[in-house]
Order: structure tokens, then C-alpha cells, then sequence
């Protein structure tokens, strides 16, 4: 297997697909997913070409190293990027990084090509400026969508909502209401739309456009966890690519991983079944100072057990600041207020930065999750059968809380989140009570009980025979028949 500026060459006769995802880690794990699906499932060998991201490569080398060897990947060099402004959104950055390697991918893939039976370029949701290459080289293009079939179905709408609209839109008079989904206020849409002014903005237009270039669209999402949304999308549309719903592909847990035996995973150990609420941002949200001594206090407050993936805050900056970053710049428990790791050690565990999110996820003292609402977290809960309170910070996470919490059920959101103000300590008491203890006929008891109904459904289709199996062996089949 390749891992550097190299092409790895595959076996000549198996069909061969190119899974090119945007940066972070959010974006490279659900398609490395997908590789091994691909690889053990279909016969296909898999190159997965990243841009340069120096910043992820200890946790890029470390995911690619666990990978069999028909599984390659490949890093193009890097682009100049200096001459973005120094508030330039994640979009625009990881738009116009995409933009500039066309040059680098048109070669990369024009030799491997010449050894490979190269069937398929799939791109990523930032991704579709590299439609230009696969049409050059005659390769059927195709998108994976890390996210759900709300944003997609709003993505599809975009270029005809930017055309009609005039004001911003979180000034929009109603909900906007798609097709199969639950209304979305429009101060809870995407979070790059919310400033029409912003080139992060012009750029997911520009994609939303590209998007009807793809030959299909595989999207990480399954038809219990948005039912409506999933009968719209799989009617056909002229002009909209075929949608094909092939998870939830989440990072598999390995309970004898001896590596995962983490200071966290051993105090779980010692905890009551279902007693302990997680409570962790993602790898790249962080809260502000007075935020992060609200949610302490209110954790405090709520007498419930915790695990608190506690990072720096991120005052004067984005929510989104770390997104390149698992580590916090300080330490963290140097925000928090005085006296509380000593008060509340009987009950809680404080861990700096970073936890095993999935193995935490999938142990038995783990009850609920307070969470940003990522949809990677998402359905590594749903997957696990923990129900959520729905803390959203950045990117699509805001209209990901209305649907888990209105349409899904299976999360609470804090009175306080939705008009993007300070949570007081009292609701976040409240609501961490109300998702770990509540009975029959209150939210939280209806909560827990649906996520292990969706656990459920989420298994099943992606047994052999299963929906989202199906799905991607229809895709398969397409590919294998492309020469």
C-alpha cells in the first residue's frame, strides 16, 4: 500500500474506484468506510486521495496504516493558500484548495489509470470541482454525502431559494419547509448560508449547482431516521442524479482493542449501567469561557454521572476554530469554575481533548449523549442506541438539532441553543435530568426508547439483503459494468 505522493499500483483485473474526500477527519472516516465495504463486499481495490493537510496527517497515517492493502492512498501537494483572507470560513478554504488541485489530481489519476481498471472518481460534498477531471478522463462521477438527506434536499433547493430570495435567511417570515422534511426556522439552515455576503457562501451555491453533474449521489443516511425525506428522494427527478442511501457508515468498534483501554473506558467500567451522560463537541467545537462554566455548573446542578470531553474555549473566534485541530491550544481544565473538579469527582470524569468516542458510545454505563449534533457523532450514537441532547455549534449542525429533536425524536435540545444565546446552568440541569431519568410519557423516556428502535433498523440494512446494503451492490454493479 501507497501512503505518500506515490500511486500504489492495484491488482490490473479488479475494478478500481478513486474516493477523494475534503479535508478533516469528519470527512475521511465515513469514506474509508465505504472503501472497506467496497473492498470486502464487492471485489473492488480503492485509492483514497486526500489534499495536503499536515495538520491531520498523525491521525490520517494512523487510520490509512489499519487499512488492508487494497486499500491505497495517495496525498496531492499542496497549494498555495496564503492569499485567503485570515477569516476565510472552512468552506472557502477547503473549496478553494480543491479548486487549485485539479492540475495535481488530472495527473494522479491519468497514471493511475494507465495501470488500473478505473471505474469510478467519487468526491465528497465540497468536492465537485473535480467532476472537471473525470469528464476529461471519461470517469463516471459520483458524490458521497457525509451528511442526511435534510441537507441534501436543501442543497438540491439552493440555487432556485438564492434566486427567489432577497433577505438573509434567518429573516425568513416561515420555516422553510422541504419536501419530506421537517421545517427548518431559517436562522437553524446551514451555517455558511447565513451570510449572503460571504464567499463561504457563493462557494456551496456554486457546489449545490455541480451537484446534478454527479451520476448518483451515495448518502450516509438510512430510511428509519428520515422516512418522508427517503420516499421523495428515491422518486426519480429529471435532472437529479439517483440517490442511493448507503448507510449509516460510522468507525467500527472493536471491544478487544487493547489500544481503546483508555483511562475513560476503565472509570465506565465502575459506573451504573446507563448512568453516565457524554458529554463531547467533536473533534473541532469548542464553546466560550462563559459557556463552558454554565455547562460545568448545570452538569454540577443535574446530580447526573458525566464524561466531559472538555476542550479550550474559543472566545472572540468561530465555534467551528479547531476544526483542523484534535488538541486544545491551553489547558483546559483552567476554565472551568473553581472548585468544581474537586466537587464533583465522586461523579464525574473530566478528560482533555480528546476521548474513543465510539467505544465510549458502545459501553454500557454510557446513557445519553450531550452532543454537537455532527452527524458522524450522530449516528455513532444512533448506532450505539444513545439517545442525545442536541448542542449544535457550526456547519449544518443547527438544522441537524430541529430534525433529531422534531422530526427523528431522539434528541432534546436546550431551550437557549436555538436562539444561539448563553444556556443557563438551570436548563442544562433540567434537560440532562430530563434525558437520563425521564419516565414513561415524558420526552426523554420517548427519546431512549426510539433511538433503540432506530439502532435496530440501522443494523439490518446493512446486514447482507438490507436496504443500504442493496444500495451500494446496485452502485457496485453500475461500476463493474462501466467498461
Amino acid at each position: 500500500m501507497e501512503n505518500g505522493s506515490g500511486v500504489a499500483a492495484p491488482t490490473p483485473q479488479r475494478p478500481h474506484v478513486v474516493l477523494l474526500p475534503t479535508p478533516g477527519m469528519g470527512h475521511l472516516i465515513p469514506l474509508v468506510e465505504l472503501a472497506k465495504l467496497l473492498v470486502a463486499h464487492h471485489g473492488f481495490s480503492v485509492t483514497i486521495v486526500t489534499l495536503d493537510a499536515s495538520s491531520a496527517a498523525k491521525a490520517q497515517d494512523a487510520l490509512f496504516s489499519s487499512l488492508p492493502d487494497s486499500i491505497s492512498s495517495l496525498a496531492l501537494p499542496s497549494v498555495p493558500l496564503d492569499d485567503l483572507p485570515s477569516d476565510a470560513h472552512i468552506e472557502t478554504i477547503i473549496s478553494v484548495a480543491a479548486s487549485r488541485s485539479l492540475a495535481h489530481l488530472r495527473d494522479a489519476l491519468s497514471r493511475l489509470k494507465s495501470s488500473a481498471n478505473l471505474v469510478a472518481l467519487v468526491v465528497d460534498l465540497f468536492g465537485t470541482d473535480y467532476f472537471t477531471v473525470a469528464r476529461e478522463l471519461c470517469l463516471p462521477r459520483y458524490l458521497f454525502f457525509p451528511s442526511n438527506l435534510l441537507t441534501l434536499s436543501l442543497i438540491f433547493h439552493l440555487p432556485e431559494l438564492d434566486a427567489t430570495t432577497t433577505c438573509e435567511y434567518r429573516d425568513l417570515p416561515e420555516p422553510l419547509r422541504l419536501p419530506g422534511c421537517v421545517p427548518i426556522p431559517g436562522r437553524d439552515l446551514l451555517h455558511p448560508l447565513q451570510d449572503r455576503s460571504n464567499d463561504a457562501y457563493r462557494w456551496v451555491v456554486h457546489h449545490a449547482r455541480r451537484y446534478r453533474e454527479a451520476e448518483g449521489i451515495l448518502v450516509n443516511s438510512f430510511d428509519a431516521i428520515e422516512p418522508e425525506a427517503a420516499k421523495v428522494l428515491r422518486e426519480p427527478e429529471p435532472g437529479r442524479p439517483p440517490v442511493y442511501l448507503v448507510g449509516p457508515l460510522t468507525q467500527c468498534w472493536n471491544p478487544k482493542a487493547t489500544d481503546e483501554r483508555a483511562e475513560c473506558l476503565r472509570w465506565l467500567d465502575q459506573q451504573p449501567p446507563g448512568s453516565v451522560l457524554f458529554v463531547s463537541f467533536g473533534s473541532g467545537g469548542t464553546l466560550t469561557t462563559a459557556q463552558t462554566a454554565e455547562l460545568a455548573l448545570g452538569l454540577e446542578l443535574s446530580g447526573q454521572r458525566f464524561l466531559w470531553v472538555v476542550r479550550s474555549p474559543s472566545d472572540g473566534e468561530t465555534a467551528s476554530e479547531a476544526y483542523f485541530s484534535v488538541r486544545s491550544k491551553n489547558d483546559p481544565f483552567g476554565f472551568l469554575p473553581a472548585g468544581f473538579v474537586q466537587r464533583t469527582r465522586e461523579v464525574g470524569l473530566l478528560v482533555p481533548s480528546w476521548a474513543p468516542q465510539v467505544a465510549v458510545l458502545n459501553h454500557a454505563a454510557t446513557g445519553g449523549f450531550l452532543s454537537h449534533c455532527g452527524w458522524n457523532s450522530t449516528l455513532e450514537s444512533v448506532v450505539a442506541g444513545v439517545a442525545m441532547v442536541a448542542w449544535p455549534l457550526f456547519a449544518e449542525q443547527r438544522q441537524n438539532a430541529v430534525m433529531l429533536a422534531e422530526g427523528a425524536r431522539i434528541a432534546l435540545r436546550p431551550r437557549g441553543t436555538a436562539e444561539g444565546g448563553l444556556v443557563p446552568r438551570e436548563e442544562v440541569a433540567r434537560v440532562a435530568r430530563e434525558l437520563m431519568e425521564g419516565e414513561e410519557g415524558e420526552e426523554g423516556k420517548a427519546a431512549r426508547q426510539r433511538v433503540a428502535e432506530l439502532r435496530k433498523a440501522a443494523g439490518s440494512g446493512l446486514e447482507e439483503g438490507g436496504a443500504a446494503y442493496k444500495a451500494l451492490a446496485e452502485v457496485a454493479s453500475k461500476w463493474k459494468t462501466t467498461n
